[in-house]
């Protein structure tokens, strides 16, 4: 007696519901700086050491530059790679400079400034008080960026602001020239 095998009935497949894309990534937010960098792997260990950078992603080109990385500073993300200026992606330091600076919020602004200049950053101008409400310095990474760093430490209204911006100005002396 030949032996019949069952087959079990497959249930029909369901729809996938596939997740809705969003048109701004919440994780990244809808502005990314993206940096053309001479040495970017080298960049990205300097960011890591002197900002506390999380590396989030690098993919190679198959000429081994780094064609993009993704880097977190906080709750943001950076963008970086090697510099192309062929593909319109020059450094600063095929530019001579750059006229762009990143502004980074941390909680102890002297802390992160020592710790910048300590992994090779240039000083720009050390952390003060700032008529605004922060405390505020600058530095220039080895790479041609400069970083404007800062603690927030005061909410001012316009008008407090206003006057104490006019008081410092007036201890600044007459213009250069």
């Amino acid at each position: 007696m030949a032996r019949t095998r069952k087959v079990a009935k497959r249930k029909p497949a369901k729809p996938s519901r596939k997740k809705k894309v969003e048109a701004v990534p919440k994780a990244s937010g809808c502005l990314i700086p993206g940096l053309a960098i001479r040495g970017a792997s080298d960049a990205i260990a300097f960011y890591k050491k002197a900002f506390g950078a999380k590396e989030l992603s690098r993919m190679a080109g198959p000429d081994g530059r780094l064609m993009h990385a993704e880097l977190k500073l906080g709750d943001r993300v950076l963008f970086l790679g090697d510099e192309s200026p062929e593909m319109g992606a020059p450094s600063p330091q095929t530019l001579g400079g750059s006229p762009v600076s990143l502004m980074h919020y941390v909680k102890d602004v002297d802390a992160v400034f020592a710790r910048a200049v300590a992994a090779g950053a240039t000083p720009v101008m050390p952390p003060a008080d700032m008529f605004w409400g922060d405390r505020y310095g600058m530095v220039l990474d080895p790479f041609g960026h400069r970083w404007a760093l800062a603690t927030h430490k005061a909410d001012l209204t316009p008008r407090q602001m206003t006057k104490a911006m006019n008081e410092w100005l007036a201890t600044q002396g007459p213009p250069p020239g």
